[in-house]
């Protein structure tokens, strides 16, 4: 192993994933969080998917994208957490150069998903509330299906160009990442060429995700606060303010974090390293674990299919 780390290559056959530097002897109980969270978040948004499925009266354009959403967080735990836990328990660090690459494009395919499907959502809710005569008629199931197609073929596109541009660089120092899994920016900093486009390409990635995304869900919920404080009474617009109440605790579980990981990892040099892998993690962890939790306790529609589902199990 040591061998490979120093030895001139142009293209690796494997990397070396490290865990969490500096916290190698804590690998075992740092994974029983992680490994818990992972569990969650399953468990959590497979109850989700069931509900939905299940209760026909959840047919909606909401609970459509909620559930898109729960697929989408499934996916990007499973792309990492398995890998991480092999880690932490089994010190199997290699990982083949394909397989990082494909977990590259899984990892940040599914993080703009989840951010466009929060686009969808904030849609969903401006439409409900700004035009609630015409909701239905506005998004009928072939509009949601199409919002749907076009979250995923935009995720597919944004990520796509990661793992491609990380291919074509050479390798010729070592190939130890300094993480449980490998993202854009970690693998390509190995690289032993000029990587200023994919740097660049990484900052365009953000500025969509964490920019204009997040421009456009502060604009929608502009327009939903004016449309709340039109109206007449106060227990009026608390009840309405109430039904977008999940989906702004979602929305900053994911954006807040995000904008600050992408930060410290591009500027924070002076941050232990430790702490920024740590901080990376969970926050890769955290929302697929809290959204199906946010929903469930949340929304009423939900937490009331669920607490019949479970008297019904009593009985």
């Amino acid at each position: 192993m040591s061998d490979s780390s120093t030895t001139n290559f142009t293209n690796p056959s494997t990397f070396i994933l490290l865990g969490i530097p500096g916290l190698e002897a804590s690998h075992v109980w740092i994974s029983i969080p992680f490994c818990t969270m992972y569990i969650i978040a399953i468990l959590g948004n497979f109850t989700i998917l069931f509900i939905v499925r299940r209760e026909c009266s959840l047919h909606e354009p909401m609970y459509y994208f909620l559930c898109m959403l729960a697929v989408t967080d499934m996916v990007l735990s499973t792309s990492i957490v398995p890998k991480m836990l092999s880690i932490f328990w089994t010190k199997t660090r290699e990982i083949n150069f394909n397989a990082c690459l494909t977990q590259m494009f899984f990892l940040h395919c599914s993080s703009a998903m989840e951010s466009g499907i929060f686009i969808a959502m904030a849609l969903d809710r401006y439409v409900a509330i700004c035009h609630p005569l015409r909701h239905s008629t506005i998004l009928t199931n072939p509009v949601v299906a199409k919002i749907g197609l076009a979250v995923l073929l935009r995720g597919a596109m944004l990520a796509l160009p990661c793992p491609l541009l990380a291919r074509q660089w050479p390798y010729c120092r070592t190939n130890i990442i300094p993480e449980p899994y490998c993202s854009h920016i970690a693998v390509v900093k190995l690289a032993c060429a000029d990587i200023r486009v994919s740097s660049y390409y990484g900052l365009f990635v953000l500025f969509c995700v964490l920019g204009l995304d997040g421009i456009f869900i502060a604009l929608s919920y502009t327009q939903i606060l004016r449309a709340i404080f039109k109206l007449p009474t106060k227990d009026a617009r608390l009840k309405t303010f109430g039904t977008c109440g999940s989906h702004i605790c979602a929305i900053l579980a994911f954006y807040v974090p995000g904008l600050f990981i992408s930060l410290a990892n591009r500027f924070g040099q002076n941050m232990p390293l430790h702490f920024q892998v740590l901080i990376s993690n969970l926050y890769r962890l955290m929302p697929p674990m809290l959204n199906p939790i946010i929903y469930g306790v949340r929304t009423k529609q939900i937490h009331n299919r669920l607490l019949r589902l479970f008297a019904q199990k009593g009985t």
